[in-house]
């Protein structure tokens, strides 16, 4: 009897532990992918110590609610800030003036103090700021913090008018030549559909205007009812940074960008401007337009996983892991909001892709 008694004690080992009933319940009874797989996988983001604190995972397959789990003290009803997620809410507005008529994508970006004469930042386009390849000098993070030209911007000494701060830094390349992530290029960008849209320099009528904007041509329409957008003190959207939404909208967010920038077959930004977010940079291969791409880069780490979910994966990520992941090939939206520092960003992802993983790609 003994090796039947080793068999029948090995097996127990290797058998996973029994799924808690909590993480059972946040998964659709009929997900269309094994339920208990489904469930072990977001439930591991939210016990993995190693990963940070998940506060929030959204699961969408084929336009449905497959998985939905909040942290203790949250819920669906919770605004989450999106830190950098905002910066591709950011170019699909731009994408919008753009197909307006208001904005010209291959044109020297339309900023005042670069047009006088003999400066070379006249040359950079709205292209270039885009796929962050203006040139300007920028750091984005610094140890320490607060030397970072991202913290001096949005909390220091260009807080008061976080455009001015940004548009009156020099070159440091040609534009177009450099790839330098930028969390000022998006308040430039900011700055710049708010002049398309009003000639008013004052705070509250630029404030007022935009928010307007982004309410009916993309938040109303989306159904992202939640969503809160700040300004600085001169009446500029922070793009780069501070729009705030539920897990739901920033959910429905993602299923607006997997449909090519349609609800209900409603075009809000043309098909093609989406193709232009999803397209490689030319100094970039795993970023697009305010977006990241599931592709490999010789530029610092990979910020998604190259090789292990389809290529055609992208997503918008935000400061201490916030992402919505968008997956057109497996008609899947993955939202995950939480607190994860970067030594934890490496747990996170594998965590993720592990989600990604039980969608099969079509």
């Amino acid at each position: 009897m003994l090796p039947s008694l080793m068999a029948c004690s090995g097996a127990q080992e290797n058998a996973e532990p029994p799924i808690s009933s909590e993480a059972l319940a946040a998964v659709d009874k009929a997900p269309g992918v094994p339920r208990e797989r489904l469930a072990r996988a977001v439930d591991a983001l939210f016990t993995d110590e190693a990963a940070g604190e998940t506060r929030a995972v959204l699961v969408l397959h084929e336009g449905r609610i497959v998985a939905e789990r909040y942290q203790d003290g949250f819920g669906k009803d919770t605004r989450f800030i999106g830190w950098s997620m905002a910066k591709t809410i950011t170019g699909v507005m731009i994408g919008m003036l753009v197909s307006d008529g208001r904005l010209r994508l291959n044109e020297s970006a339309p900023v005042a103090r670069w047009q006088r004469s003999g400066d070379p930042r006249g040359e950079i386009t709205l292209r270039q700021l885009l796929q962050m390849r203006s040139g300007l000098r920028h750091v984005e993070t610094t140890d320490p913090v607060h030397d970072s030209d991202a913290v001096r911007m949005l909390f220091l000494d260009g807080r008061s008018d976080t455009a001015a701060y940004a548009e009156a830094q020099p070159l440091e390349a040609e534009p177009g030549r450099k790839f330098d992530y930028s969390s000022a290029t998006t308040v430039i960008l900011a700055d710049i559909a708010a002049r398309s849209l009003t000639e008013s320099r004052e705070a509250r009528f630029r404030r007022a205007i935009v928010a307007d904007y982004l309410r009916t041509r993309l938040f109303e329409p989306v159904g992202m009812t939640s969503m809160v957008a700040e300004f600085d003190p001169a009446g500029t959207l922070i793009g780069s940074s501070m729009i705030h939404g539920t897990a739901r909208d920033w959910g429905k967010f993602g299923e607006f960008m997997r449909h090519g920038g349609a609800v209900k077959g409603a075009q809000l930004v043309p098909r093609g401007w989406i193709d232009f977010m999803t397209t490689p940079s030319p100094r970039n291969p795993a970023y697009g337009a305010q977006l990241w791409l599931n592709r490999p880069t010789d530029i610092g780490t990979d910020q998604l996983f190259p090789g292990k979910a389809p290529a055609s994966l992208f997503a918008s990520i935000g400061q201490l892991g916030q992402y919505v992941i968008v997956s057109p090939r497996q008609k899947l939206t993955l939202v995950r909001l939480g607190h994860s520092s970067d030594a934890q960003r490496p747990a996170l992802r594998a965590r993720l892709v592990d989600v990604v993983a039980q969608f099969p790609a079509r």
